[in-house]
């Protein structure tokens, strides 16, 4: 489900203190020039989700288990789920401003009006290929002053698949990734897969593809010199309106 924020000092960099909490729940209206940009060298993001939402609630956290609408995000990119959730709690979406993939290197952007009391922003996006990998901007709070500002996101993993780095329907609950048209031709094919084991079934940082140099076979379907990461993995571009 959409969560509650229960603990914002573990939110690194993004931390916000109770004070701060206090003044953006009355935070005006804003309207937002958002622009996500895929900083990775063979990774696909699938449709994206940018929300303007309350303090009191995440589309996700590090070190609790994945709902099941990040779960349907993270292993097959549907973020249909998560709409409904930030639609019923009043967000404002950004939905897809890339409508469809997002190829490396390629950026896709797109304007978001705030209401009052939205005054944190979240991003996520499923990457492929990956079995439950996802870019993620977790409670970022919104600035009251016009400008330009410049996140970077983290690959996370969901917790909720294990990363056999195969090709599959990208169902929840199934083993294997999505393959949508694009991506086809780039993977291998029949590999007998890397891991059967979840080891960690917490959001956590994503520990990177490993892949191989095998086509037909071997034991990932993921290209070992192509479809690696390190993170950051996206560039977000803010500009808030005078």
């Amino acid at each position: 489900m959409f969560r509650s924020t229960v603990n914002l000092s573990v939110k690194s960099a993004l931390a916000i203190s109770a004070t701060a909490l206090s003044m953006m729940s009355s935070l005006q209206a804003a309207e937002l020039d958002i622009t996500v940009q895929n900083l990775t060298q063979g990774i696909y993001f699938t449709p994206i989700l940018v929300s303007a939402h309350s303090v009191d609630a995440s589309l996700f956290e590090l070190g609790a288990t994945a709902s099941t609408e990040l779960q349907a995000m993270a292993e097959g990119g549907d973020i249909s789920g998560l709409v409904s959730l930030t639609d019923s709690l009043s967000a404002n979406n950004l939905i897809n401003p890339a409508q469809g993939l997002l190829a490396p290197a390629q950026s896709a952007a797109g304007m978001l009006s705030t209401d009052d009391g939205n005054a944190v922003l979240s991003i996520v996006a499923m990457m492929l290929p990956t079995n439950d990998g996802f870019i993620g901007l977790d409670n970022w709070a919104i600035p009251s002053e016009a400008g330009t500002y410049t996140v970077y996101l983290n690959a996370y993993d969901a917790g909720t698949e294990a990363n056999d780095e195969v090709r599959g329907s990208g169902m929840p609950g199934m083993a294997g990734f999505p393959v949508p048209g694009p991506l086809a031709p780039l993977l291998g094919e029949g590999g007998t897969g890397l891991d059967a084991t979840i080891a960690n079934a917490t959001v956590h940082i994503h520990p990177g593809n490993i892949g191989d140099d095998n086509e037909s076979g071997g034991v990932s379907d993921v290209n070992n010199t192509v479809q690696r990461w390190l993170n950051p993995v996206a560039k977000v571009t803010i500009v808030i309106s005078e």
